[in-house]
């Protein structure tokens, strides 16, 4: 972007003034209208072309050196060749191009490359100066063969590592480098496997696969488009146990490649050597550093750079992380690189110093000088590099010290300062910077004008501008001295002032952001101190063009109709083009669609008329676009031309052309086919298979009637069907299949009924489907019985001897033959009931609740059927009076399998149990055994059943209470346990007292007056004590303090006194009221909280005392005749001999090992019994629960 000059917020006009010391004019020598204007003015030469200082040629095409230049008048053309003038006429083979200096070597014909090898220069030559050519050196390019060399075969073990060398010959340029085999394909590389920049081929370990005898290495020439390849090298990689076999027969003649171990290794270098090594490259070009590690297993290359991170967009890893690239090195680039190896048995790293030289490169490249007569100026030549470049100029490709002198002219190191230039300064001046990487050889020259301005602009130019665009206004112009330009505004020649307003150096007035203001006639001035010119140009400011009304993205059916509308506003003096696009291409020749005024409609949409429709409204100034998509969606139309092909007994082809995907791809077909023989009209499916088939090999089955038909499926939805195929009748054969589900069972002990599932239609193959139904006893010596059926699915066979195993099979057949044959099935014949009862039945008491009961297994012929498990009855034995008042209940427990014994848990101690058992089949139980009776041990006794406190006096408590419900055996004593409890409901010792078994009354004297006492009764057999029952009272006030009270009470004081206290008592009960309700606690409350019921509390080891009293359960001080409810149930710590424990339970079964599986049964068995007392017996399944 040219420098940009605005103008100041004053009322200076708009100038612009161009210092040459700063900005040189150069004419204009090019072809066109500005250099027609130009064409009296004289110009120095300019290089405008020339061949690269290292030109390498290709020795069989002639040698074309370039060298190009301008100037007015044309310059003339001479060369060196080595640093002495080359006389081109004296050599019949060289000619230079008329009006160009480039030259032509013709050594197509006759000559040799290599005899013009050397270094030319081009000097371009007219009245103003001399325009000097880089130094270019001609060197013709070498592809030299590879030099005869015998390799011998490389033979190693497997796992070692491997280098095979390239060594290719040196060409100029250098070649290229790649490996390949004899078919001329490249050999695969990867971490394992990889070429270094040298060229040689690395292995970090090898493999047997690594074993040819065509490694190759190629080299290829660029500029003579040649390949040269060496010798192929053949490399074996053996085992361990052939390497010792070859070792062994060629002990004495044999070299065998590398000496390190084929075991896993930690990584070492193959290239570079040693820990360091340093690397120097020059700036601009690619920095390539390489590391190749071999190791067992492969090594992983990492990089990093020791004093700072690699530069992020400029670096690349190659070769596998092997070699690492920085693209446009520069100077900060030099450091300390490092690579580091690393596989699973170690790592090793290796240290890269890198240098960043630079060969000399512009900081200030010098520019041509256009001055006037008495005018300064100055060239600079400024470079840097590294080392610092050496500047040194010339004048007219002479050395500067020892060109003809001008007194205008100073030398100051990289500058030439001009100071009061006349005509005879003009010259073109080469500036060289040079150091040991190369130079820089620039050529700009001072040419003396003096010259009035001129405007080289078109006079009275229209500019065309949108609003709020910027606009440019060009005023080209040429004059020595360099003009100062000005712009003015409108016919008056008014300056701009305004700042919205910039002047660039060429010329031009830009105005940023241009307003319909701005619309007028502009005057450019061009002033120096030999005249004036002046150039009017015109601005116009136009409306942009906009699209008020964009098209919407619209998704249609096919068939439907669609509409776009683009409705565009845009300034009228323009003329407006409206074009619509279906993606990038104008609208079809279609009729289907039109353009009415705003709106395109598409009308029958087909599914091609889906995409992006663009709306493209254009002036000659600006452009606006928008766009919107159709989607035409539908689902797939149906498949058609459906044919059925290799046509088999069993099998099929069926092909088909798929419908129009309607623009959504088709995912998969669905085949569906119709039995029209056996079920008409109903169409089941056949297959399924991908969007991209169309063909379909079907299986199929005898005997039917076929008819195809195919329907597409894409994200949409499916299609309707195709039309049906042709029929395809199966010829017939005999069923491939037998009926399933075969079973043999009994309905009565002289029947077995043996049933199975039929085929359907589809399954028989063919007609007269029927049933080969064939039976025999399993352990007999019988030939099979068969009988065929007609279609049915159960075949009855009467007479047989009772639960015999018989062998069963079924087999289909029709009017062709036969099914394969069918498995055999075992099935029984009917069962019957049981015939003898288990013996040797005794009972085992474990403890009071629980008992085992083991009996001798019946003989397993006698049981007649499946052995179901065998049966307990049992019952608890009854009194003479109670039987006669109530129904013996029993109950049962049913183990399965052959079990011989078996657990009765839940039982009550203290009592007579009676039970029998028998044996279960699958038609029902059989003889009981001989009952067998069994006493349980005594247990604990339940609680007391009730306990109430009577006849309360001044120092004693009268108890009165009930024996246990359930005693569990015979009570031995009571035991009674009580203590005081104080005003604060703090306990009080524990009194501990024994009562005889016969008693049910007691009373307790010498207890304090007016005192509360809470007790705890017990009831107590042998086996230990039951759980008890608690109780509070309350013994009497004393009579005298009684009476004193009284006498107190008549008193008026003591009237008021307790008015005074009830008032209080009752202030302070509506304030813990309150507090309470919002969950406050008062004192007495967290006292009650602290203590827990004695109940609950277990007894103190070390004293036998209960913990503190709690009145949490009764909130009353007294209750009369509460007590806690009696505990029924059986405590678990008694006895843990649950239904769960023992694997048995109400209606229990048993599995055929003995395994309990089942629960209790709910069935009784009722015998007369005398009288009608109920048995208080607890339930077993409450007994059950306790245990759990």
């Amino acid at each position: 972007m040219p420098e940009k000059k605005r103008s100041s917020a004053g009322r200076v006009p708009l100038i612009l003034c161009l210092c040459q010391a700063i900005r040189a004019l150069e004419v204009p020598l090019d072809h066109g209208e500005k250099a027609k204007l130009l064409e009296d003015l004289v110009q120095p030469p300019t290089i405008t072309q020339q061949s690269p200082k290292d030109y390498i040629i290709d020795p069989r095409e002639n040698i074309v050196i370039q060298c190009e230049a301008r100037g007015k008048p044309l310059p003339s053309f001479s060369w060196t060749r080595n640093g002495t003038h080359f006389d081109i006429d004296k050599d019949p083979l060289i000619t230079m191009r008329p009006g160009s200096g480039t030259l032509t070597i013709n050594i197509m014909t006759e000559g040799k490359a290599e005899t013009y090898e050397g270094v030319y220069q081009c000097t371009a030559r007219n009245e103003r100066g001399a325009a000097v050519s880089n130094n270019i050196v001609v060197r013709p390019s070498r592809s030299p063969l590879w030099t005869k060399e015998k390799l011998e075969p490389i033979t190693l073990q497997n796992g070692q590592s491997l280098v095979l060398p390239c060594r290719p010959p040196v060409g100029l340029p250098p070649p290229i480098i790649f490996w390949m085999d004899n078919s001329f394909q490249r050999l695969p590389q990867n971490e394992r496997v990889s070429q270094g920049l040298n060229g040689d081929l690395y292995f970090s370990n090898v493999l047997p696969e690594d074993t040819r005898e065509d490694y190759i290495c190629y080299a290829r020439f660029n500029h003579t488009q040649t390949i040269q390849q060496k010798q192929p090298i053949s490399v074996r990689v053996i085992s361990v146990d052939e390497l010792n076999d070859t070792i062994a027969a060629n002990l004495s003649d044999t070299e065998f490649y590398g000496a390190k171990s084929s075991r896993e290794r930690p990584p070492t270098f193959l290239t570079p050597e040693g820990n360091a090594s340093n690397k120097e490259e020059l700036r601009g070009n690619v920095l390539s550093l390489e590391c190749i590690a071999e190791g067992l297993p492969t090594p992983v290359i990492y990089w990093i750079k020791e004093d700072g991170t690699l530069p992020i967009n400029r670096t690349f890893y190659r070769n596998f992380q092997k070699t690492l690239q920085i693209i446009l090195v520069s100077e900060a680039d030099s450091g300390n690189y490092q690579c580091i190896a690393k596989n699973a048995l170690g790592a090793i790293h290796h240290t890269i110093s890198v240098t960043v030289k630079a060969a000399p490169y512009w900081i200030i490249e010098p520019e041509n000088l256009v001055l006037s007569p008495g005018e300064n100026g100055r060239l600079i030549c400024r470079a840097n590099g590294n080392p610092k470049p050496r500047i040194s100029w010339l004048s007219n490709g002479v050395p500067i010290e020892i060109a003809p002198d001008d007194p205008s002219r100073k030398i100051d190191g990289d500058t030439i300062i001009f100071s009061n230039v006349q005509e005879r300064s003009s010259a073109v001046y080469q500036c060289n910077a040079s150091n040991e990487y190369g130079y820089l050889l620039a050529n700009a020259f001072v040419n003396v004008l003096a010259e009035p301005p001129r405007i080289l602009t078109t006079a009275n130019k229209v500019y065309q501008v949108i609003a709020n665009r910027p606009a440019w206004l060009d005023c080209a112009f040429f004059g020595s001295p360099l003009p100062t330009i000005e712009w003015f505004k409108g016919a008056k020649g008014s300056a701009l002032h305004e700042d919205i307003y910039v002047l660039h150096q060429n010329g031009t007035l830009e105005i940023p952001v241009a307003q319909k203001d701005n619309t007028g006639a502009y005057t450019c001035v061009a002033r120096n101190k030999l005249g004036m010119a002046k150039n009017e140009v015109h601005l116009e400011i136009k409306d942009p063009t906009r699209i008020i009304k964009q098209p919407e993205y619209a998704v249609v059916q096919r068939g439907s109709t669609v509409s776009f509308e683009c409705k565009v506003k845009h300034d009228h003096s323009l003329i407006l083009t409206v074009l619509w696009l279906k993606g990038d291409c104008e609208l079809p020749n279609d009729g289907r669609f039109t353009i009415d005024k705003d709106h395109l409609v598409v009308a029958d949409v087909s599914d091609d008329d889906g995409g992006t429709y663009t709306c493209v409204a254009n002036t000659t100034l600006d452009t606006a676009s928008a766009s919107a998509v159709l989607s035409v969606v539908d689902v797939p139309n149906p498949p058609f031309d459906l044919e059925l092909t290799d046509q088999l007994d069993k099998s099929v082809q069926l092909s088909w052309t798929p419908g129009d995907d309607n623009n959504s791809p088709i995912t998969k077909f669905i085949i569906e086919y119709e039995d029209a023989m056996h079920e008409a009209g109903l169409w089941r499916q056949q297959a399924e298979v991908p969007g991209t088939q169309t063909t379909a090999q079907l299986k199929l089955s005898p005997y039917v009637n076929y008819s195809f038909r195919v329907m597409a499926e894409n994200s949409l939805g499916r299609s309707v069907p195709s039309e049906p195929s042709e029929q395809y009748l199966t010829k017939a054969a005999e069923p491939d299949k037998n009926p399933m589900t075969v079973e043999g069972l009994g309905s009565e002990p002289d029947n077995l009924v043996i049933t199975w599932k039929p085929l359907n239609g589809f399954e028989s193959n063919g007609p007269g489907l029927q049933y080969k139904v064939s039976w025999r006893q399993k352990d007999g010596d019988d030939e099979w019985t068969s009988v065929v059926v007609a279609n049915v699915s159960k075949y009855i066979v009467s007479g047989t001897p009772t639960f015999v195993p018989y062998l069963i099979k079924v087999q289909a057949l029709n009017e062709v033959g036969f099914a394969p044959e069918p498995a055999v099935v075992m099935g029984h014949s009917g069962e019957d009931l049981p015939m003898v009862a288990p013996g040797n039945v005794h009972v085992s008491v474990v403890n009071s609740t629980l008992a085992e009961v083991h009996w001798d297994p019946v003989p397993l012929k006698s049981i007649r059927g499946h052995l179901q498990g065998y049966r307990i009855y049992y019952w608890k034995a009854q009194g003479s009076s109670k039987r006669n008042r109530r129904h013996i209940e029993k109950k049962i427990l049913t183990f399965q399998g052959s079990k011989a014994h078996g657990m009765l848990p839940g039982l009550e101690p203290f009592s007579n149990y009676t039970l029998n058992v028998r044996v279960v089949n699958g038609k029902g139980e059989g003889p009981a055994s001989p009952d067998s009776s069994f006493h349980t041990p005594e247990g604990v006794p339940s609680a007391p059943s009730s306990l109430k406190i009577v006849n309360p006096t001044l120092d004693s408590l009268t108890l009165e209470w009930d024996p246990p419900s359930h005693p569990n055996g015979i009570l031995t004593e009571y035991t009674l346990k009580y203590q005081p409890i104080n005003s604060t409901h703090e306990l009080g010792p524990l009194v501990d007292l024994k009562i005889p078994a016969n008693k049910t009354r007691w009373t307790l004297k010498n207890l304090n007056f007016s005192t509360r006492y809470k007790f705890y009764f017990f009831a107590q057999t042998s086996a230990g004590s039951g759980s008890h029952i608690t109780e509070e009272a309350v013994t009497s006030v004393d009579e005298a303090m009684a009476s004193r009270q009284v006498d107190i009470a008549t008193q008026g004081w003591f009237i008021g006194l307790m008015c005074a206290v009830a008032l209080l008592i009752l202030i302070l009960l509506i304030v813990c009221f309150i507090r309470r309700n919002k969950g406050g606690k008062y004192p007495v409350k967290e006292k009650e909280d602290a203590h827990a019921d004695p109940e609950i509390q277990p007894m103190k080891e070390d004293d036998g005392t209960f913990g503190e009293y709690s009145d949490a359960e009764d909130h009353k001080p007294l209750k009369k005749g509460s007590r806690t409810p009696s505990d029924r149930t059986v405590k678990k710590e008694d006895s843990d001999d649950s239904l769960v424990d023992y694997g048995e339970g109400v209606n229990g079964q048993f599995n055929e090992d003995g395994s309990f599986i089942g629960q209790y049964s709910g069935k009784k068995e009722k015998e007369p019994a005398e009288g009608n007392e109920s048995s208080e017996a607890p339930s077993p399944v409450n007994a059950m629960n306790s245990f759990v």
